[in-house]
């Protein structure tokens, strides 16, 4: 399994770390993910689907909270994603991250993990 760390990006109360596990692109945004901070997490996604790694992976395990645009760029990414052949994949998902998630019925349709580990099992 070939492991290699692409980055990580800080802007106060986000943090999003990146890095290639197998043909996953893990993504890890630890913090608040909102209006403020929502490129931090776009940029990365984005520049993985340039780079042909369109199996997303979003390690949601140390994301405290979503809004409405956090969850707009991970649609986005969806979507481009898709567009290339892959997908997004949801993992560890914290409940008040989850409820989001539920109440807007985004969770149908992102391939959601209840870990890491589940997500990466496919790859």
């Amino acid at each position: 399994m070939d492991r290699e760390t692409v980055g990580s990006v800080n802007r106060g109360r986000l943090q999003v770390e990146v890095r290639t596990e197998g043909r996953s692109e893990i993504v890890r945004p630890a913090g608040e993910l909102d209006h403020h901070t929502a490129e931090l997490l776009r940029v990365p996604l984005e520049e993985a689907v340039d780079r042909g790694r369109v199996r997303l992976v979003v390690d949601c395990s140390q994301l405290d909270f979503c809004d409405s645009t956090g969850l707009n760029v991970l649609l986005g990414a969806r979507l481009k994603a898709e567009a290339g052949g892959g997908g997004v994949h949801l993992a560890g998902m914290r409940p008040v991250v989850a409820r989001v998630f539920e109440i807007t019925g985004a969770e149908a349709v992102f391939t959601v993990h209840r870990t890491l580990e589940d997500a990466l099992a496919d790859d």
